[in-house]
């Protein structure tokens, strides 16, 4: 899954796949996590957010299945 360059203190990159509906996030310390079932309006706003990082842990982390692919 092909992830986009983000500003953060705490995520380095974030991909989104639309068939599946999952989203990729890479953080700073290197680690790789796939979350299962996102909507795309909810990976749009994570985009958009003036922090991605508390966008993150507000509406993302914690709220969907999840699993560490790196």
């Amino acid at each position: 899954m092909e992830r986009q360059p983000v500003v953060s203190s705490n995520l380095k990159s974030v991909g989104y796949d639309l068939e599946s509906k999952t989203i990729e996030i890479e953080f700073q310390g290197g680690a790789v996590y796939q979350y299962y079932g996102v909507p795309l309006e909810v990976y749009e706003a994570l985009m958009r957010a003036s922090s991605h990082g508390k966008y993150f842990h507000a509406k993302i982390r914690d709220r969907y299945p999840y699993r560490r692919v790196k």
